[in-house]
């Protein structure tokens, strides 16, 4: 009698065989205590849930636990995604280490290279999460680990995630991204305006610059047909360099100097210390890309910042 219940017992499965019996089993647990907030009372999520487990390979009893809705969106508690990625065939080994400063994650997919993702305390520094209130604050080198892990998992084994994010890397996006603004674009005239003044040289695209608003030049400066328009301007200051150069005659009086086609460290430092409008703050740190020394590009970024912070009274 006794094997006669424990064979019972064995075989005994809740997962459903047709969609009458989903509908089913998703309101039984919608009426349950035992599943998360997220389900609790909505059967259509339960459902939801119990589809994308099957898509990844877990009974309905584990997507409850280990799916959860975040910003409207399911995603995989990280626990989860490693039991999904160990249970692959496709994945050979995942190795995680830690210290106080930094996560690893090591993964290898067979038959190909082994990759390594990190995720360390500057990181999360730069992306506003250290110390920041709640698991970030408590378990920092636990949230580290997560991150690390996410990194590596999608990137390595989306298809056997199926595309899923990471619980808890969701939880660290913002809930409300605003209101969408449409980027300013260089209209027609304006771009006619800077293409004749850019092929006149720095000195005059300089100008052109500073008649836009200052809050359009700080969204354009990255733009495809800025760098362009500079490119033009200094090819034109050096085709001109050329020409005076070739010149056999010498004029009646001296010729102005050209604009020289790039700026020197302490010629932009100057810039930015000398300027006395953000106008003037942002031209000088329009020069700051052609300066090829990491190190004193990084010197005139936080000159422009502290100047910046300055006029706004924020410093």
């Amino acid at each position: 009698m006794g094997h006669e219940i424990a064979t019972t017992a064995k075989q005994f499965d809740l997962s459903p065989q047709s969609f009458d019996q989903a509908l089913t089993l998703s309101q039984y647990l919608a009426d349950s205590d035992m599943v998360p907030k997220d389900f609790k009372g909505k059967p259509g999520n339960c459902l939801i849930a119990m589809q994308w487990g099957m898509e990844l390979g877990l009974k309905p009893l584990q997507a409850m636990q280990n799916l959860a809705i975040i910003n409207g969106r399911p995603s995989l508690w990280g626990d989860a995604v490693i039991a999904l990625v160990r249970g692959s065939t496709a994945c050979e080994y995942v190795i995680e280490t830690q210290t106080d400063e930094v996560a690893t994650c090591r993964v290898k997919r067979r038959g190909e290279p082994e990759q390594e993702r990190t995720f360390s305390r500057s990181d999360a520094k730069l992306a506003g999460l250290l110390g920041k209130q709640g698991p970030w604050a408590q378990y920092p080198k636990r949230m580290m680990q997560m991150r690390a892990r996410a990194f590596a998992m999608r990137d390595v084994f989306p298809d056997v995630l199926r595309g899923l994010p990471v619980a808890e890397e969701v939880m660290d996006l913002p809930k409300d991204m605003g209101q969408a603004h449409e980027l300013p674009k260089w209209t027609e005239a304006h771009y006619e305006a800077a293409e004749k003044a850019s092929k006149e040289g720095v000195k005059a695209y300089q100008a052109f610059w500073v008649t836009l608003p200052a809050s359009d030049r700080k969204l354009l400066v990255s733009t495809k047909e800025h760098e362009q328009f500079k490119a033009t301007a200094m090819a034109a200051d050096k085709e001109r360099t050329v020409e005076d150069a070739r010149t056999v005659d010498a004029p009646a009086k001296p010729a102005a100097q050209p604009q020289p086609a790039t700026k020197t460290f302490e010629e932009v430092m100057a810039m930015l210390c000398q300027a006395t409008t953000e106008d003037a703050l942002y031209v000088g740190g329009d020069w700051i890309n052609a300066i090829t020394d990491n190190d004193q590009s990084d010197m005139l970024n936080q000159k422009f910042d502290e100047r910046l912070a300055e006029m706004r009274g924020t410093h």
